[in-house]
């Protein structure tokens, strides 16, 4: 009996060395963002949360997503190194465990856009909303299948056609040409179901931002075009 005991013990002690050395191991995540992205630092900060270490580089991710050969397709407003595979966008991390447990012979995951009600972005200024979207897993080839799919929550729907979209006050905080994108601290977005935050945006046109500099007032118009929150129109305020 006391025998048995021992080694019940001894099983139990190896199995929690076991577990505490897999959390030990647990390889660091680098992070490239713009340093205005709001949903970004939450996104980060839900990742620290869960027990990462956390580098972050405030230089944008343009330029690190092409380096690590994630097509544009896939392109959020973040990208994450970690155990030798990419992490595009509001990935959660429960998914990234996965994929360092599972290791597949992949580029890594991405959440194309910012899909309301992933990580980062599901705080308390969503309300219930939580649109549905799917975990890629991206191939070497630059195809993808689907790692996760999040089924996401109804919201409301207009009834009266298809309305204008309405006009936002916004202020430019930043605008990065070469990347097509634009940095705006705006206004509640309504057909968007969107707060008022700071957020990088996509444009439709990339002629919108030679119109304007950081700091100008502007009122913008947004949609969300592939799962990518975008500007559609932007004009000086009056």
């Amino acid at each position: 009996m006391q025998r048995r005991h021992l080694l019940s013990t001894a099983i139990g002690l190896s199995l929690a060395a076991t577990g505490a050395f897999a959390q030990a191991a647990l390889p660091p995540l680098q992070v490239w963002k713009d340093p205005n992205c709001g949903c970004c630092a939450d996104w980060v900060a839900l990742m620290r949360a869960d027990g990462f270490q956390v580098q972050v580089f405030d230089s944008g991710n343009t330029a690190v997503r092409q380096r690590l050969g994630l097509p544009a397709k896939y392109a959020s407003c973040h990208t994450g190194l970690v155990g030798g595979y990419a992490i595009e966008g509001h990935v959660a991390p429960g998914e990234i465990r996965r994929l360092l447990a599972e290791k597949p012979d992949a580029i890594g995951l991405a959440v194309p856009g910012m899909p309301v009600g992933s990580p980062g972005m599901d705080g308390p200024v969503y309300g219930e909303r939580r649109d549905a979207y799917d975990v890629l897993l991206v191939q070497r080839d630059g195809s993808s299948r689907v790692f996760q799919h999040h089924a996401g929550a109804l919201k409301k729907t207009s009834t009266d056609g298809a309305p204008a979209l309405p006009t936002t006050d916004a202020e430019v905080r930043k605008v990065d040409t070469a990347a097509g994108k634009i940095t705006l601290k705006h206004g509640e977005i309504r057909n968007l179901d969107m707060p008022p935050m700071t957020m990088v945006f996509q444009v439709s046109d990339p002629a919108l931002l030679s119109k304007v500099k950081a700091g100008d007032k502007v009122r913008v118009m947004v949609d969300k075009v592939n799962g990518a929150f975008t500007v559609m129109a932007l004009e000086p305020a009056p």
